[in-house]
């Protein structure tokens, strides 16, 4: 057993023992990420605050029948996950407001390499995305582009959001992504391609405006 393995195995005994020391460190720990993940699916902060509570709760009515077969962190997120989803599907029944529907990537498709090309869906050479300027003020546009970023990655469909959310700010790996999501190696690499895409292009169109 790795000390890895063997810390987490000590961690979920500890909270199968009603440790409170414990969970009060894995709530520190995770409660972060666990808001941005649950915030990709509902329309509010405090609603994502309520999911991520449930979840909590979640976990220490079933941490006794958790029997290791994924680590820990995965398990909570696919339990807040669950909870997020559901949630977010009774807000829109609720709502009379349609959400936008769930289409492709906001990039023309023109700017990519065909199917038949040597390196398809790879940016065409001369519609590949322009280097970020090197400016003085870089720290002030640093974060003009990072606020520009968030309000574009807000909008993409719930799949690519939540893909880029995970792989890019919460540096989550590409395996635990696909296992939480449930999407095969290539419909994540389609995912984040065109949430990147997307995002870069917003970017582009900001920098382009800005001069």
């Amino acid at each position: 057993m790795t000390r890895a393995a063997g810390d987490e195995a000590a961690l979920v005994d500890a909270l199968k023992g009603g440790d409170e020391a414990a969970f009060a460190e894995l709530v520190d720990r995770h409660t972060p990420s666990m808001l941005h993940v649950a915030r990709g699916y509902v329309r509010s902060h405090e609603i994502a605050e309520e999911v991520v509570q449930e979840a909590w709760i979640a976990l220490l009515k079933g941490i006794g029948k958790f029997e290791g077969r994924s680590s820990l962190r995965t398990w909570l997120f696919t339990v807040l996950i669950n909870i997020a989803k559901a949630r977010g599907i009774r807000e829109r029944r609720n709502s009379e407001v349609e959400i936008l529907a769930f289409t492709g990537g906001t990039v023309d498709p023109a700017r990519f390499r065909p199917a038949d090309d040597q390196y398809p869906g790879h940016w065409r050479q001369d519609e590949a995305p322009a280097p970020f300027p090197d400016t003085p003020e870089g720290s002030v546009l640093g974060d003009e582009l990072v606020a520009v970023a968030r309000r574009e990655l807000a909008k993409l469909p719930e799949r690519q959001r939540m893909v880029v959310t995970m792989r890019d700010m919460l540096d989550f790996d590409s395996a635990e992504v696909r296992e939480l999501l449930d999407i095969s190696v290539a419909n994540q690499r389609v995912l984040l391609h065109r949430g990147r895409a997307a995002v870069r292009q917003v970017l582009e169109d900001y920098l382009r405006e800005s001069k």
